[in-house]
């Protein structure tokens, strides 16, 4: 078979939920095997965005927030979400700057990653921020987010360690680990 070759049939599509942020659809399919099946898919209507921001010192910052889905305390790179069709280097600017007040001369683009690309669409984006300038955060008002500045490779640990559990961040802070050599 050819990689790029879609194996999937889809027989009919149908939202059966949809907001501001995501619709959830119901599919009647037929398998690669050729047997009737259905599948559900969430559609996020934002990329999702994630920035390892590091000082000159070697220091990261890292948000805290209570998620209701997971009804957990969770800290995490900066991240937040990218309207489609937005550039996504722009929409990282504007997350940095409101969940931390920095703002960075230089960005690296890291990596495009899937989040859960069993059963989401959503695409991810991660970059390391540098050569930071420290100003006010100005979080959305759905957010009551802590910031903790710590070294680079106590995030990376606690990333290794499931204490840092979101997909972005765990993805960042190893993926820079390995760039730095951590």
């Amino acid at each position: 078979m050819n990689e790029t070759e879609n194996p999937w049939q889809t027989l009919n599509s149908s939202v059966k939920y949809d907001n501001p942020w995501l619709a959830i659809r119901h599919e009647e399919v037929l398998t690669p095997a050729g047997t009737p099946g259905i599948y559900g898919v969430v559609s996020f209507k934002n990329k999702a965005i994630g920035i390892v921001p590091i000082d000159a010192d070697g220091n990261t910052y890292l948000v805290g927030q209570y998620r209701y889905p997971l009804n957990e305390y969770s800290w995490e790179i900066p991240e937040g979400g990218c309207p489609i069709g937005t550039d996504p280097l722009d929409s990282a600017r504007r997350e940095l700057r409101e969940e931390t007040g920095l703002e960075a001369k230089t960005w690296t683009k890291i990596a495009r990653i899937h989040t859960s690309n069993s059963a989401t669409d959503e695409e991810g984006f991660l970059y390391i921020a540098e050569d930071l300038v420290q100003g006010n955060h100005e979080p959305e008002e759905t957010e009551d987010l802590k910031i903790w500045k710590l070294p680079l490779s106590e995030a990376v640990e606690m990333a290794m360690t499931s204490r840092i559990t979101d997909a972005l961040s765990v993805s960042g802070l190893l993926m820079v680990a390995r760039l730095r050599g951590l």
